[in-house]
């Protein structure tokens, strides 16, 4: 195989249209702030964030591959899963993703406090744990609460602290919408994986709750995240109700949720759902940045 072919086939299998949920909490997190921007500060948090996406997705793509569960899946194909590259090879590019979030955060941590790099070590081992291990959280149904978590909660709240080093009511309160949408994703993923994961063992969120119950759930997210923008919005700046532009979106994917079960149509709606986060999270982040 030319180097060319191989280089695109390595771009695919560190899956950049999930990148969104690594970028929007740091856009969010850094805009909530109300002090000037620190560039540098912000950059090495954007590098740990899509450093760690990027890491998760080589994990899980190892992980899932040596155990066979990515045979049949109707999503973009996995390296491992379908052969193309040695396992081994992406084991490997996991780990240097790992450590390159390692290497620019504990860079944070020198300037800031020592205290990020306990949190950036659970978000290793969340990373690598989702899929990998003898029992991996994620085939138990716990992969949205750990998205939540590490992509809402930990990375949107922590953006915000390397730029002030005090933790702000209203990064806690920007987290919520931006973990709402982040699990979202997983939520629309799994949903469209829910015959092949029962299949193979996997006891995703979505297995456990039935097709109908997690098109409820993912609804409540999408309809979450709005109520949180208005909420967002009475206590800090009503400019963040620029966010609510999203609203006729929302309601579409919310739709063909309900209304649409090919592959190729739950493949569309999860990668609308990627661009609707990303979308809100720019929203959301010019609202706070012209409102505080």
């Amino acid at each position: 195989m030319s180097q060319l072919p191989k280089l695109k086939l390595w771009f695919e299998g560190s899956r950049p249209k999930t990148i969104p949920a690594a970028l929007v909490p740091v856009l969010v997190g850094t805009a909530s702030v109300e002090t000037g921007l620190i560039a540098y500060r912000f950059l090495l948090a954007l590098a740990v964030a899509i450093a760690l996406q990027v890491g998760v997705n080589y994990a899980n793509d190892y992980s899932d591959g040596i155990r066979g569960t990515d045979q049949d899946r109707v999503g973009p194909r996995r390296l491992v899963g379908s052969g193309l590259i040695n396992a081994k090879h992406v084991k490997l590019a996991a780990g240097i993703s790992f450590l390159i979030a390692a290497i620019a955060g504990l860079v944070l941590a020198i300037v800031t406090t020592l205290v990020l790099i306990l949190i950036g070590c659970l978000a290793i081992i969340a990373a690598w744990f989702y899929t990998g291990g003898s029992k991996p959280y994620g085939y138990s149904g716990y992969g949205e609460i750990s998205v939540f978590i590490f992509f809402g909660l930990i990375a949107t709240v922590g953006s915000s602290y390397v730029q002030s080093q005090t933790i702000e009511s209203i990064s806690i309160l920007c987290s919520v919408p931006v973990g709402f949408l982040a699990s979202a994703l997983l939520v629309v993923n799994n949903f469209r994986d829910i015959e092949t994961d029962s299949e193979t063992g996997k006891r995703t969120f979505a297995v456990r709750l039935g097709k109908a119950k997690t098109q409820m759930f993912f609804a409540l997210l999408l309809l979450g995240s709005l109520g949180m923008y208005v909420l967002i919005a009475v206590f800090y700046t009503y400019l963040v109700l620029i966010t609510l532009i999203v609203t006729p979106v929302i309601l579409k994917l919310i739709y063909d949720m309900y209304s649409k079960e090919s592959a190729q149509d739950l493949i569309n709606i999860l990668e609308n759902t990627a661009k609707l986060h990303l979308l809100a999270g720019i929203l959301l982040s010019i609202g706070l940045a012209t409102g505080l």
